[in-house]
Order: C-alpha cells, then structure tokens, then sequence
C-alpha cells in the first residue's frame, strides 16, 4: 500500500511580516530573520499534516533560487525541491504524482492586484501578465492549475492579503510592441529598456520606503537600508554620524528635531564612486523625518498617519541611488539623508528655543512643525566638505506647495538659473513636473529674527518660497536647487501610497551629465 503524501508549494514573499524586498533578497539585512519566518510557516503545516496521517511530504522552496527554507529544521519525512530553473516553475515535484493534495504557501497577488504585498508577476522584470482562458491569472491561480493538471487537489492557500473576498478591481499592465528596421534600433530599443528598468526599479524602492510604517522605519532603520545597499558594491561606501558625531560638529539645529524622541537622529552619507578619481562629485540631500507630529507645535490628528511619508526627500534619494548603481552612471555622487524622528516629549524643542547650526548661524525656532529646514540646513552644510559641482536637496517640506501647485507638480527654487532649466526639463522627460518659483530678497525678509541670525517661519505668505529663502542661506557660493515634492510624494484615497517621486527626474539628470 502506497503512503499518503502531501505536496506543498512556498513563497517566502507571502509570509506573516515580509513587507520589502529586505525580507527577501540574500543582500538584505532582514533577510535570515524572514527566512525563519518562513520556514516556521511551513514547519506549521508539516506538522499538522503529520498529525493527520501524512507519511512523506514534498515541499518546493519555491522563493529565489530555490534555497530560502532553512531544511534542517524540517522532519525527516520532508523532501525539500532546491535550486533553479524548474520546468514546473513554483510547482517542480507535483508531476512525481500520487499526492493527496496540494498546498500553497506563502504565495502573494499577483501584479494587477494593488492591495497585495509585494505583488508581482512570475518574473516582474520579463512578464508583465500572465492570462488563462482570457483572464489575469497570478501565481496561485497558475499553481492551482498546473496542480490539477496533473491531478492533484489543491486544498488550502496561505498568503498576504491578496487572498480577501473584496479585491480592487483587475489593472492590466500596458502591452508595449517595439517595430524596428534596422540592428541600430534595436541597441537603442535595448539601452531605453534598460533604463525605464532601473529608474523604475529605484522608483519602487522608493515607494516601499516611503509606504513602512513609522514603527519600523525609524533612523536607524534607513541607515541599515543604506548599508545593504552597499554590500557588493565597491563603488559604494556608506557612513553614518551618530548623535555624538553630530555634536562634535556643532550640528545642533539637525539633533535638536530629534530631541523628543527615543530614536537616535543620524546623518546617513553614502559616495559613489563611477567617475574619474579627483572628479568633483555632485550631491543630493534628502529630508528623512520618519514621522513628524509636529513636536510642541504638535499637528491635528486628521491624517497624521500620511506623516510616515515625510522622509519621502530620503526615500527619492535612495531610489536614485539605486538607479543610478543599476545603469553604473559614469559620474561621482555623494548622498546625504538627514534622519530624525520630530516628537512630542519634556526634553523636545520649544517655539522660542534658539539653536547653533553647523554653520555657525543661529536659528529661532518659531514652530517646531518647520523642523525640515532645521535638519537640512546642517546637512547641506556638511555635503560642503565634498566640493561638489551641484546640491540638489528634496523634501516633503511645505503644505503651502500645495496650496501653490496642488499635486501635478513638485516646486522647484534654485539659486541657478541654468540648473533650473536642466531640472524642469529633465522632469518633462521623465513625468516628475516641477514648475520653478522665485528666491528673490522680498521673501527672505520675512525671516529675520531679532534675536538670533534667522528664524525658522516666515510670514503667512508664500510658505514655500520662504522655507527655500532658509535654505539658501546655507548654501552660499554653492550651486543649488530644492525641490519640494509635499504635493507628489504620496497620493491619498482608496489606493493612497508613496509615489516615488522624483527618481525619475534625478535619475535623468544624473544621466545627462
């Protein structure tokens, strides 16, 4: 008599807290912690399976290269399908047959489905859709039915929540057809795929950034995010400056934001090094406040959890970054996050409270709601050392930008008129709009403070334009422009996100120089 066995498929991506891609890339710094995850979800049904009668069971490790369940703590009575390719794909082994039945583990929705996690096709980068019978079918409908192909019943789907009664409403992805006469179009056709593919790719990184909850991207959070990234990459050096290196640099304006709260302010500098040796590099600095309350000037509670997205200027930068490493951009670039968590507590900054800049201005803290610039302004500072030809900084950084441009179009200020136009025009090329606004003395009146060099809050008037007027003070001699993207970082509604905007604009001006 034939023993009863069990077939089970599993997806490390569906699994009870796998959220980014650093779940589930050797390379990411979570990756053994979501490994173990996994491999306790199917440990689970293998028990259970056992305590019903199952005598053997096959399991395909169907994540990656085929070698993310961790074997040594499954029973003996499992035999695991490893390595890649498979001419099953996720189903390799369920053609040995004589099963009793099929489980699919772990799986996730498949890339039409915008409340799944990590939802994608079979292979996202070659497959933009998959149809059976006329309709989108995911990797659990493709499993299923090359189970019952086979004639194996499938009785039971585990995964992320793709899998709820109520699912949005099917989104195909566009079908492109390239028809070229010549093999010069199709080098071209080739190098433009290649490049939508790593702007996009950095776009996604960006918007996974932007879309963790506060209770796990903190500060520290991001600067493990840019370690990862640099593993492998020789090209790549990261460093981070903790709260005491940041003392010792007198950047007393960026640490006093974070006074509030537990989590440690850093200043994350990450260089990359695809240029000559001895090329000045160019600099893009980023906002990362990874939840602003407000702090003492604390904001209404209607829709403070979209504040997660305040480090969406850290998240582009990081996107960019990304895009940059897959295209090996032949240029320098260094990469400043200024991180820090604005919070509410008795040791937090107060509206009067007068801080030291690393620059060596001072600053009257008017509201502590304006604490963007306060990070910025030491940061941009500090890219200083670095000599660049170019500082780009980015950040959610004015509500009254949208006030300004509403959410079609990130403002852009700069103290350079040619960079201005090679900014607006690298925006129309990729979709990232930006419409340039003035940086004239009128504004930057509105700043002074009687008792320090500068305050942080301008009039009631032209908020964005006066944010940028503070900035400006600390890039002197520099050239410069600053985006604030508060309007086009995120969208809101049913299916509200991150948008990883400006990647495609930074991306593109990067690429052209």
């Amino acid at each position: 008599m034939s023993k009863k066995r069990l077939y089970i498929s599993a997806d490390i991506e569906g699994v009870a807290g796998v959220v980014s891609s650093e779940h589930t890339t050797p390379a990411g710094f979570e990756d053994q912690q979501a490994r173990e995850w996994y491999t306790a979800e199917v440990l689970a049904v293998c028990e259970a399976a056992c305590e019903k009668g199952i005598e053997e069971i096959v399991v395909s490790d169907s994540h990656g290269n085929g070698q993310s369940l961790l074997i040594d703590k499954l029973p003996d009575n499992v035999q695991v399908v490893r390595s890649w390719p498979r001419p099953l794909c996720m189903m390799a082994g369920v053609e040995l047959g004589d099963y009793v039945g099929a489980m699919l583990i772990g799986y996730h929705s498949g890339a039409s489905d915008m409340r799944g996690v990590l939802a994608h096709t079979l292979h996202g980068g070659a497959i933009s859709e998959v149809r059976l019978n006329g309709k989108v079918a995911s990797e659990t409908v493709i499993s299923a039915a090359t189970a019952a192909h086979f004639g194996v019943p499938l009785i039971m789907v585990s995964g992320c929540d793709a899998y709820k009664s109520k699912k949005a409403p099917v989104q195909p992805a566009t079908k492109f057809t390239y028809v070229v006469g010549d093999k010069a179009s199709v080098a071209a056709v080739k190098k433009g795929v290649a490049i939508g593919e790593a702007v996009g790719y950095g776009a996604s990184f960006a918007r996974d950034l932007g879309n963790t909850p506060p209770n796990i991207c903190h500060p520290s959070y991001l600067s493990k995010q840019a370690k990862a990234m640099a593993r492998g990459e020789p090209r790549l050096s990261v460093k981070v400056l903790g709260e005491k290196e940041m003392d010792a640099l007198g950047m007393h304006s960026l640490l006093s934001v974070g006074r509030g709260s537990v989590q440690p302010s850093q200043l994350i500098v990450m260089e990359y090094k695809g240029g000559k040796k001895g090329d000045a590099p160019y600099a893009i600095v980023g906002k990362g406040i990874t939840f602003d309350s407000g702090g003492i000037s604390l904001k209404p509670g209607a829709s403070m959890d979209e504040m997660k997205y305040d480090m969406c200027g850290a998240a582009a930068v990081f996107g960019a970054l990304q895009s940059v490493l897959a295209l090996k951009l032949p240029i320098n670039l260094v990469c400043v996050v200024a991180a820090a968590e604005n919070m509410s507590s008795a040791d937090a900054s107060r509206p009067g409270d007068i801080v030291t800049s690393m620059s060596g201005k001072t600053i009257e803290i008017l509201n502590t709601d304006a604490e963007g610039r306060l990070v910025l302004c030491d940061a941009l500072t500090y890219v200083q050392r670095f000599k660049p030809k170019t500082i780009i900084d980015l950040a959610t950084l004015t509500g009254a930008v949208i006030g300004a441009l509403g959410n079609e179009a990130s403002g852009l200020m700069s103290n350079d008129d040619g960079l201005a136009k090679t900014l607006i025009n690298a925006g129309q090329m990729s979709g990232d709009r930006v419409w340039q606004l003035p940086l004239w003395d009128d504004y930057a009146k509105q700043l002074k403070s009687p008792f320090a060099d500068i305050a942080n809050l301008g009039g009631p008037g032209a908020g964005t334009i006066t944010a940028a007027c503070f900035l400006s003070e600390f890039v002197k001699g520099q050239t410069w422009a600053h985006l604030d993207i508060a309007g086009t970082a995120w969208v809101k509604g049913a299916d509200k996100g991150a948008t990883g905007t400006p990647v495609g604009l930074l991306t593109e001006y990067l690429m052209g120089l």
